[in-house]
Order: C-alpha cells, then sequence, then structure tokens
C-alpha cells in the first residue's frame, strides 16, 4: 500500500519537481557566490525551508544583516503561510505527529498540491499528504546542493535567476485557476495587492497586503467555503 501511495505521490508532483529543482537550483548558485558551500546551502533548505525566505537570506546575508533581523524578516515575508494553516486543519489533525511536519513543509506549492489533488482510491489520505510533502522538501533540497555544486566549480552569470521563484508562484496561480470554480480568494489576493503596491511602494506592499487578504477572507468566508466544499465532494 505505500509503495502504491509513494508511486501516486511522485506522479502527482511531478510539476513541482521540475520547478523546484530549478528555484532550487537558482538558489544554490546564489548561496555559492555569497560564500556559503553545499552542506550550508543543505542544512538551510532542510531546516528553513521557505523559498523566498531563502532568496531573501541571500541578500540579507551578504549585506551582512544579522540573524534576528533575518528571522523576523522572513517570517513577515512568508506570514502568508498563516492562511494556508487554517484550510488545511482538517486535514492535518487526524496525522498524527506527522501533523508537525506537515505544517513545517506548507510551501506555496505544496498547499496548492494539497489543496486540489484528490486522493487516489484506496490510498490513506494522510499518508499520500505527508509523502507529497516530503518529495517536495527534497526536490527543493536537491536543486540548491546542486545550484551550489555547480556554482562552486563553474563560473556563471546568473543574473535573474531569482525569478525563478516568481515563475513557480505564476505556474501555481495558474493550476488554482484552472482547478477552481470559486476565484473570489485570487481576485482578493489580487485587489490587496494591487492597492497594497500602489500606496506602500514595491519594498513595504507585502505587511498591508497580507492584512487585508486575511481581512477580506474572513469577511467572505461564507460565500469562500461552500463552494469549496462542493468542490471537493464532485472530486470525490
Amino acid at each position: 500500500m505505500r509503495k502504491e501511495s509513494f508511486s501516486q505521490a511522485v506522479k502527482a508532483t511531478l510539476p513541482v519537481l521540475t520547478g523546484y529543482l530549478a528555484a532550487g537550483f537558482a538558489f544554490g548558485l546564489m548561496y555559492s557566490k555569497i560564500g556559503y558551500d553545499m552542506v550550508f546551502t543543505a542544512l538551510t533548505s532542510i531546516f528553513v525551508y521557505a523559498g523566498s525566505g531563502q532568496y531573501l537570506a541571500v541578500e540579507l546575508l551578504s549585506a551582512g544583516a544579522s540573524f534576528g533581523s533575518i528571522a523576523v524578516l522572513t517570517f513577515i515575508v512568508n506570514s502568508r503561510h498563516i492562511l494556508y494553516g487554517f484550510s488545511m486543519i482538517e486535514k492535518f489533525k487526524t496525522m498524527g505527529k506527522r501533523k508537525w511536519y506537515m505544517i513545517f513543509s506548507l510551501t506555496d506549492e505544496t498547499y496548492a498540491l494539497l489543496g486540489t489533488l484528490t486522493i487516489p482510491p484506496g490510498l490513506d489520505a494522510g499518508t499520500f499528504y505527508f509523502q507529497v510533502a516530503l518529495l517536495n522538501q527534497i526536490y527543493w533540497v536537491t536543486g540548491g546542493m546542486l545550484g551550489n555544486l555547480i556554482g562552486e566549480t563553474v563560473k556563471l552569470n546568473y543574473r535573474g535567476a531569482e525569478f525563478a521563484m516568481t515563475a513557480i508562484f505564476v505556474v501555481s496561480l495558474v493550476e488554482q485557476w484552472k482547478k477552481r470554480a470559486n476565484r473570489l480568494p485570487v481576485f482578493i489576493g489580487l485587489v490587496c495587492a494591487a492597492v497594497s503596491l500602489f500606496f506602500f511602494g514595491g519594498g513595504n506592499m507585502l505587511f498591508p497586503a497580507m492584512c487585508g487578504i486575511i481581512l477580506l477572507l474572513f469577511l467572505f468566508k461564507r460565500k469562500i467555503e461552500p463552494d469549496e466544499q462542493s468542490e471537493s465532494k464532485e472530486a470525490e
């Protein structure tokens, strides 16, 4: 049963595999550029595992920022994961000790998969979810190690490599748009981001945008949840 579940998890995560190898590779290149080796790159991806936060850390470490400052800014950048957690409570609460890893490993792409995947017949949902999350992190760690190794041995011009993370976000958005009939959360996110960008600028938009998104999602909770539940039943 576990072998069957694992093979299904591999199939489900193939889109993330290609994206995480590329984005992780870019992250590894950037880390090698500022003097960190493959071991440090791997440890960061294992224990921090916050894609956009790790990209941010490259700039902060190269500027000599303290680890305290990095921790605070990483929290702010990845505060959107709080929203992810609210919507995954029902899925994770029956997973026992594995739920702690699921909380830790809930990246944008893992969240997108868990929110749209249909559990193959006969498989344990908790095991399947756990394998999906674990495989995604393995892809990210592997990409980072390869990128760092190449960066230390081959001189490359990696200008613009950080766009790989943005590309993954766009792909996740497209998948959500195609599979979800209720697109109100997408419009809420776009409107809040646009308004925040207009009033606060690119360097300060994230926190107010997240506050606006959280507020509006709570206000429109009754409108969003019934449609999501009906989509889930149709998928079953």
